[in-house]
């Protein structure tokens, strides 16, 4: 059996990222997960059924130790002599694509999940591209998950469009609508959630899901959110005596995700709003995320750069309607008005606007609720995974 190495920054991507396609290539490939965090990594390769094997990397700049993650790479890799490499995640990229080459792996392959440096400028911005460039010609072919992402990366000049393809209609993983359904989670389970957090059934729960920081548009979605609550309260201050306005439930939003102040970090009046407000619920990060979107009205993803986000297919799945940024793969999942609602990036104004019409606009939430899940019929796990393991054989010569 052809051996397959797999290898991402953090274990982390590996879990949330591929999960079960590990296992599933397993079954044709010999598949060893390559990350950092060795207890960690045994732990989830231990999940998956694959082997593994630890190098240390980190998410930030630091030449000393990616010099060495490189190196004890290469000799992996010598030692092992595997058919492919495939990486995920910025520095794994640059860190696989050069071990590989270093040791002659035939084929190196790497998926771009979104472009961290579109959000740096100055010096940073510089390194960041040339480090890009270098991984992509290391590379010998360059799987970009989603169509607007491949332009973005040909404009850019940072590869050639010859070495790129998108596997399938995008999306590094597809998402698996048995598991991401209203209907394994409980009305029981919803209620005991709901009870717990605080919340009510009359509420209007706006869910974000992801990493607390500043490019996924954290800043934006609590501005926004503070207005609107002054906007629903006046409205319903306005409404006649004995009268039931349109606005009369209450909005509420919900954080699911770790706070990552490390590396892109909120501003101390962000935090303070996210701490103090008693409408916001910040929850962490969560291995189980579904309860919370059953429990949610709308999905608010306000991010400034994405490859092809899951996190809007597990909300469409889960039958809610999203509010994305006009940015690739969340302009590719979502139609404006059909399944969800595309506001500018980084425009807290439109943002506001349009949480605020789900609210009042009861039509037009209700149509967007009834079209989320059957928007993502291309999206479908096995399609996803069909469509990498066949790229896997004609990379391989084997069909």
């Amino acid at each position: 059996m052809k051996k397959l190495i797999r290898i991402t920054t953090i274990p982390l991507s590996l879990d949330k990222l591929l999960g079960e396609q590990l296992t599933y290539v397993n079954q044709f490939y010999e598949v060893t997960a390559v990350s950092a965090d060795r207890k960690e990594l045994e732990r989830i390769a231990a999940k998956y059924g694959v082997k593994n094997h630890h190098v240390e990397m980190t998410r930030t700049i630091s030449p000393f130790k990616d010099v060495v993650a490189v190196w004890q790479l290469y000799h992996f890799l010598r030692k092992e002599k595997p058919a492919m490499i495939h990486s995920h995640t910025p520095k794994a990229g640059i860190v696989a694509m050069m071990a590989g080459w270093l040791a002659g792996v035939p084929h190196r392959l790497h998926t771009v999940a979104g472009l961290p440096l579109l959000e740096r400028a100055g010096s940073k911005r510089k390194l960041l591209n040339h480090i890009e460039k270098l991984t992509y010609r290391l590379a010998t072919k360059v799987y970009p998950n989603s169509f607007e992402l491949q332009k973005i990366i040909v404009q850019a000049r940072f590869c050639v469009p010859e070495k790129m393809k998108v596997i399938g209609q995008g999306s590094s993983n597809g998402i698996d609508t048995d598991h991401f359904s209203l209907t394994q989670i409980s009305t029981i389970k919803q209620d005991e959630l709901r009870t717990q957090l605080g919340l009510s059934k009359d509420d209007f729960v706006f869910i974000f899901v992801g990493r607390l920081v500043k490019d996924k548009g954290i800043t934006e979605l609590i501005t926004a959110f503070k207005n609107l609550q002054s906007i629903i309260a006046r409205k319903n201050d306005e409404a006649a005596p004995n009268t039931k306005h349109p606005t009369a439930c209450t909005p509420k939003l919900l954080l699911v995700g770790p706070l990552e102040q490390h590396l892109d970090p909120l501003c101390s009046e962000t935090l303070q709003e996210i701490e103090n407000n008693p409408a916001i619920f910040s929850v962490g990060f969560q291995e189980e995320v579904r309860p919370y979107f059953a429990l949610s009205s709308a999905l608010v993803f306000p991010s400034y750069r994405e490859g092809f986000p899951n996190v809007v297919l597990q909300s469409l799945a889960m039958e809610l309607p999203a509010i994305v940024t006009d940015i690739n793969g969340c302009n590719e999942i979502i139609t404006h008005q059909q399944n969800g609602l595309i506001v500018p990036v980084k425009d807290t104004k439109a943002l506001e606007q349009a949480m605020e019409e789900l609210i009042i606009n009861s039509a037009l939430y209700h149509r967007l609720k009834n079209t989320a899940r059957e928007s993502i019929a291309p999206y479908e796990q096995q399609k996803v995974w069909n469509a990498l393991l066949e790229e896997y054989e004609l990379v391989a010569g084997l069909k």
